[in-house]
């Protein structure tokens, strides 16, 4: 999931960086448009226009005026030289609905990037949260809490961080980034920091000769990916920490894991930290073991009438332990509802920072182009906005928790989590914030 808003920063991305740039810093695809790769952009383009006026929840489009907009699109992609300019042009095409689930999600690229190290917004300003060992940030002294003045020259912020996230891993990917960044006491510094490209094949073999290959290169990736999306657990005296990657599982699940880890437990911390969301059925069922009673988590506001998104009443023993939830600037979607749920119901405690403000009900459609040869793309398109219990929506506002705590750049760098400690103090458990800081680290593939 993205963070979405409305600004051109986007398209000054792709004009400044998706040509005319040379040495390591060179975007991946940056390459000569050939007239294939323009007709596909451009038949790319019609049917993100052809699913947003189909299913965008708001018949009035928030004021925009789609013909006119696709229109501009067309004629900026006639003057596209580069494949990551022409993605970027269709996906612009969105961005003025100012909607944080409506997005298009460009063909997957054969070549994979890894920077080798992870930022975030934490309060107002961006720090490197991660860096790898042994990647070329390391050998360069990047290292966590330092402060990101800029990348490629732009200052990163709240409102625009996910541009820059989706531009340079989705549409654009680079083979390195030019950044400024100030270590806590130091002076701001330039590096040059190269990423790790693995070459992958264009065409996947599903069924021919080289299908074994190519079936083991999947497994192999759904693997990992599994790996790095594993429910973590740490059980601190009588309270369980639940660090919850996403939403993006089986109802049936949630309630398999509150009855092994949460019902034996006097206390419960759900760490939303980093959770952008998944599944309205999954928050359902989550939010339902904390309740003896049915409770109504939001209604449904689109171009027809939609049931309520509701926590059904299960059984006569739900979890009665207390609850704290930890959520940060990139908690999102479903993880802010089930946040502001238990704060409007006055169930849990919420502290941490402000979450991201993406909070609306979308539908992925999967399209193709292609009939030997096959090049899928999709996009997501919002179908509801969601209106909680007290009236209001978190779209672009957000959850603002109930105590307010955010690590500084020296905990970064010290590998320290007071938040996580201050959680476990509300419960009434000591925990040193640098033991909590090495609970639950950062993975790298």
């Amino acid at each position: 999931m993205f963070r979405k808003s409305s600004c051109n920063l986007l398209l000054i991305f792709v004009c400044c960086f998706a040509v005319g740039v040379t040495d390591n810093r060179q975007p991946t695809y940056a390459q000569s448009l050939e007239r294939i790769e323009r007709e596909r952009a451009q038949s790319m383009l019609n049917a993100v226009k052809d699913e947003l006026k189909k299913n965008y929840y708001d018949t009035g489009f928030g004021g925009m005026d789609v013909e006119a907009r696709f229109k501009a699109s067309e004629e900026k992609l006639k003057q596209a030289t580069s494949l990551g300019q022409a993605l970027g042009i269709v996906a612009q095409s969105l961005l003025d609905l100012n909607d944080s689930h409506t997005f298009f999600i460009p063909p997957s690229r054969p070549v994979k990037v890894e920077y080798g190290w992870q930022m975030q917004m934490i309060g107002d300003k961006c720090y490197v949260i991660a860096v790898k060992p042994e990647s070329d940030a390391a050998a360069k002294g990047l290292k966590p809490g330092d402060l990101i003045v800029s990348v490629e020259g732009f200052k990163p912020s709240r409102k625009e961080m996910w541009k820059m996230e989706y531009y340079y891993y989705t549409l654009s990917p680079r083979q390195g980034l030019r950044l400024v960044v100030q270590s806590p006491g130091g002076e701001p510094r330039q590096l040059d920091v190269a990423a790790k490209m693995r070459q992958g094949k264009r065409i996947l073999d599903l069924s021919g000769r080289d299908a074994t290959i190519d079936l083991n290169e999947l497994d192999r990736e759904s693997e990992d990916a599994y790996r790095l999306q594993r429910h973590r657990f740490q059980k601190v005296g009588d309270i369980v920490i639940w660090k919850m990657p996403g939403f993006d599982f089986e109802p049936e699940q949630a309630s398999r894991l509150i009855d092994e880890y949460a019902m034996p437990s006097a206390g419960l911390i759900l760490d939303l930290r980093g959770n952008p969301g998944g599944y309205v059925l999954t928050l359902e069922r989550l939010a339902s073991h904390f309740f003896d009673h049915e409770v109504k988590i939001a209604d449904l506001k689109g171009r027809k009438d939609l049931k309520p998104m509701v926590a059904k009443k299960r059984g006569d023993k739900p979890f009665a332990g207390r609850l704290v939830v930890l959520i940060d600037s990139k908690s999102g979607s479903a993880a802010e509802l089930f946040a502001r749920l238990m704060q409007i119901e006055k169930r849990g405690t919420i502290i941490g920072d402000q979450s991201s403000g993406s909070v609306m009900r979308s539908k992925v459609y999967i399209r193709e182009l292609g009939v030997d040869k096959i090049v899928p793309f999709a996009v997501s398109v919002t179908d509801a906005d969601v209106i909680m219990t007290d009236g209001k929506s978190l779209e672009h506002i957000g959850v603002t928790p109930d105590e307010r705590l955010i690590p500084t750049a020296e905990d970064l760098a010290a590998g320290r989590d007071p938040v996580l400690a201050r959680a476990a103090a509300i419960l009434g458990v000591k925990l040193d914030p640098a033991v909590a800081g090495k609970f639950f680290p950062i993975e790298w593939k």
